[in-house]
């Protein structure tokens, strides 16, 4: 799909120019505002008074608010912008945004309607490299409605079940991961109908790259130039996903529904799932009785026991952006209305459990007060931003293909890894 986006999106540069200036006649009268998100029900329910509030002051401004899931939300944006119908506002991972930033399909942020008095000044507000993801040639070209990593949520009352205490066996280690999920799991036959963990298919640059670092591997060398480095690291990861799925030790698949969806609803199914800090909000609003009850915890990203670099979860970050193909009018506006967003982080931290890193957030007793919000915070000092290029949507399937290959076909690691270096490097190379 990312090579698709690029050609599209270079295709279509030459005519932005013409259009926006045709669009910038039209400075005066009312004006709507079309916002894509994705989904969240708990972040629906102030971003909607986020927007009654700034309709009332702007009484001459609609919001139109639009939703859709995050696997769905590249390929929608993709075919809109393809089509010059992209919305004014819009929110996806970095790893898909990027290629926006860099074929000029959104504006830089206009510091003075997002409340700051310029680009060094937006930059000192938040937390050190947080905006490097989305700067380029001196702008800054989104405002972050969260950065987040994951980790490892655990279910007490499953643990107890399976004869655990998880105060004490909680998994440090992905050995013990194993360990751990063989005791708890449950089968129908070869049917799994209880998981002690599972991963997070198929967001594989955020969640198992990690596990590939941890072993001295990388996706791509420092220089850029090189991908899949590491042999010995990328084949001891892929043989423990072997190991792991149906042909294997049979503790988890890509196959079965995804672990974070099942774990807020405690019935007995799911020991741990992956997941983000806003996770808990979602387990309150859910299953207030589960969550009141304190019979779940996080714990922090697992390593292995041989690992030679300690490396938790990729951070990733969803960021507002806006379309440069717009009037200056209503880019001016959408970044107002952006900036009135996120000056309530406080409200979207304990409402929502996402994390906007402004200094003044990190920094604040709200943070401090979050439950297991330091586990995110020392794990995340651990990690690496996502990768994100042009290519990063086509080397994440790649990445998918090897790991689901050696999973669910029984290819064996060795012919997995080859290929994948391969296809990767075919990819890197058309940079």
């Amino acid at each position: 799909m990312k090579k698709t986006l690029i050609v599209f999106l270079s295709v279509l540069i030459p005519v932005l120019p013409l259009m926006a200036n045709g669009a910038q006649e039209e400075e005066q009268g009312p004006v709507t505002i079309t916002f894509w998100t994705h989904e969240d029900p708990n972040r629906t329910a102030i971003e909607e008074r986020f927007i009654a509030e700034f309709e009332a002051s702007h009484p001459d401004v609609t919001i139109n608010r639009v939703t859709n899931s995050s696997k769905k939300m590249p390929e929608l944006l993709l075919t809109a912008f393809a089509a010059n119908e992209g919305p004014h506002i819009f929110n996806t991972q970095i790893e898909d945004a990027y290629a926006y930033i860099v074929n000029g399909r959104v504006a830089p942020v206009n510091t003075e309607a997002a409340g700051f008095k310029s680009v060094d000044d937006l930059k000192d507000a938040y937390v050190d490299g947080v905006l490097s993801a989305v700067s380029q040639d001196g702008g800054v070209y989104g405002l972050p409605l969260e950065l987040t990593n994951w980790a490892p949520y655990l279910n007490k009352r499953v643990f107890r079940d399976a004869g655990l205490d998880p105060d004490m066996d909680y998994p440090r280690t992905w050995e013990e991961v194993v360990a751990v999920s063989e005791k708890i799991v449950r089968r129908e036959g070869q049917i799994i109908t209880r998981r002690g963990f599972d991963f997070r298919y198929p967001y594989y640059l955020v969640s198992v790259i990690p596990m590939v670092e941890q072993l001295g591997g990388k996706l791509v060398s420092d220089d850029g130039k090189t991908a899949i480095v590491g042999d010995e690291a990328w084949l001891k990861f892929l043989q423990f996903m072997a190991d792991w799925g149906p042909n294997g030790r049979n503790l988890g698949s890509p196959t079965y529904k995804n672990a974070r969806k099942l774990f807020n609803s405690d019935n007995d199914d799911m020991g741990m799932a992956m997941s983000g800090l806003y996770q808990a909000g979602r387990i309150r609003a859910d299953n207030p009785e589960f969550y009141d009850s304190g019979d779940w915890m996080v714990i922090p990203f697992p390593q292995f026991e041989d690992a030679v670099k300690e490396v938790a979860s990729a951070y990733y970050g969803h960021f507002y952006m806006v379309n440069s193909q717009k009037s200056e009018r209503e880019q001016k506006i959408a970044w107002e209305f952006i900036s009135y967003m996120l000056s309530h982080s406080e409200e979207y931290l304990t409402e929502v459990g996402l994390i906007q890193p402004t200094k003044e957030l990190m920094a604040s007793e709200t943070f401090a007060s979050i439950p297991y919000a330091n586990v995110f915070a020392e794990d995340m000092a651990k990690g690496n931003i996502v990768y994100y290029a042009e290519n990063s949507a086509k080397i994440q399937e790649l990445v998918k293909e090897a790991i689901e290959g050696v999973m669910l076909s029984g290819i064996a690691p060795e012919k997995a890894l080859a290929s994948l270096k391969v296809k990767a490097q075919e990819v890197l190379d058309q940079e």
